[in-house]
């Protein structure tokens, strides 16, 4: 049992700090590059357990709130063709079993993206924990993953003329989590 308190964490619901948290993800484009990305709005909390490994995520992403750097990319990305945020406005996480891996955790659950639901597993490290300034606690953490687009719908393409494809399938998603915690629940 991997114990929360040898940890420097607290039973208790911890909270993601969006303004120092990053959603972020890359994909291949036109076969020769990857663009990078990320989602501006989101939010979770993680209910730690004192084994580790009976904690519960549940997290969600405002879709709308994609931003590649490129107005244009950013409202096809919204549009119908991928994500269709008039729709499935979110896409949303629940932790389904965390186990440990190595020295990282293995934190399996539902990833749903326009009303697709698929389990994944997020490669997680703990970064630490420790009092703030202001009278809480945080921790931090940073988790990879690797999806397959198309799995979620998620199918627009175009072919070049060389072969291959304007979008790449496998997209990487890459987080810098910082949580919170009260003092007091």
């Amino acid at each position: 049992m991997t114990n929360a308190t040898q940890l420097g964490l607290q039973v208790g619901k911890w909270t993601i700090d969006p303004v120092h948290s990053n959603v972020e993800f890359s994909v291949r484009h036109m076969m020769v590059s990857k663009v990078r990305g990320r989602f501006n709005t989101f939010s979770g909390d993680v209910n730690v357990n004192e084994d580790i490994t009976k904690s519960h995520v549940d997290a969600s992403i405002d879709i709308s709130s994609i931003d590649t750097r490129d107005q244009n990319r950013d409202a096809h990305l919204k549009s119908a063709d991928f994500f269709d945020i008039e729709n499935y406005p979110t896409a949303t996480f629940t932790s389904t079993e965390i186990t440990k891996s190595g020295d990282n955790y293995a934190v399996k659950g539902d990833l749903t993206i326009k009303n697709t639901t698929k389990n994944i597993t997020l490669d997680v490290e703990f970064n630490g924990a420790g009092p703030d300034p202001y009278g809480g606690i945080r921790s931090g953490l940073t988790a990879t993953t690797k999806i397959s687009r198309k799995e979620f719908g998620l199918t627009w393409n175009a072919m070049l003329e060389t072969g291959g494809a304007v979008v790449g399938d496998e997209v990487t998603i890459h987080l810098e989590i910082e949580l919170t915690k009260a003092q007091k629940d």
